[in-house]
């Protein structure tokens, strides 16, 4: 299984053990004023990790291989296309796969029962933001590795950012730390998912898309100058 597929699974085998482990333990867990089961408070918070998953895994390995090893991004430069244009065209394929994972993983909370409002379908264009945003970053940094050695940083950022972004228990829970957790741009995509499958929206959920937004221009901008700078030396 390579590392793009497990971007789906991985999250999906966490949702699975907590609805038949962890979950009944646990109970119910406060959200949005109200108590709701344990696997339903997981459930949005890992589709916002699959779609942040397949964004990613897409947006760093293949565009180091096309970049630094397969030189594709210089034969593409001999066309009219721009540096911007070829930054794009990754991130958006990028983003596709990323919601390609969101739908399959909003099928399966279906499936599951886990889906607690018909809001649920705005997810995926919170899913679809995230992707962006995590394609975006994803890209950027990419473009200042040096070889196949660095992509390590890439499971090092990500596996801290899933297990520490409210995925797995409330702010609440982290005390005293609750403001590092939501410097975290997977908290931000875990806030606008968890209130779209709860039908529960408030003023703040302008704030997580506007930090996404900003996120996803900065490292577009990012990503583009780097990429005329390394195709054009």
């Amino acid at each position: 299984m390579c590392s793009s597929d497990l971007g789906f699974f991985e999250p999906l085998f966490y949702l699975l053990s907590m609805r038949a482990g962890l979950g009944s333990l646990v109970g119910t867990v406060s959200m949005g004023g109200r108590q709701v089961p344990y696997d339903v408070f997981v459930a949005p918070a890992l589709m916002a990790s699959s779609a942040m998953n397949g964004a990613v895994y897409d947006s760093t390995g293949n565009v180091m291989h096309r970049l630094k090893y397969a030189r594709i991004y210089d034969a593409a430069l001999a066309t009219p296309m721009s540096p911007a244009e070829l930054a794009v065209g990754e991130i958006g394929w990028a983003l596709i796969r990323g919601q390609i994972y969101a739908i399959s993983f909003l099928a399966v909370m279906a499936g599951l029962g886990l889906v607690d409002s018909w809001w649920c379908l705005m997810a995926l264009p919170a899913c679809a933001l995230i992707g962006l945003t995590f394609a975006s970053i994803g890209f950027a940094g990419t473009t200042y590795m040096r070889g196949w050695a660095d992509m390590d940083i890439v499971t090092t950022v990500s596996m801290p950012l899933f297990l520490f972004s409210a995925t797995f228990f409330p702010t609440s829970a982290y005390g005293s730390w609750a403001w590092l957790v939501q410097v975290s741009p997977l908290y931000h995509g875990v806030a606008l998912v968890r209130g779209a499958n709860s039908g529960v929206w408030s003023v703040g959920m302008v704030g997580h898309v506007l930090v996404l937004t900003t996120l996803s221009v900065v490292a577009l901008r990012i990503a583009s100058r780097r990429l005329d700078t390394l195709l054009r030396k």
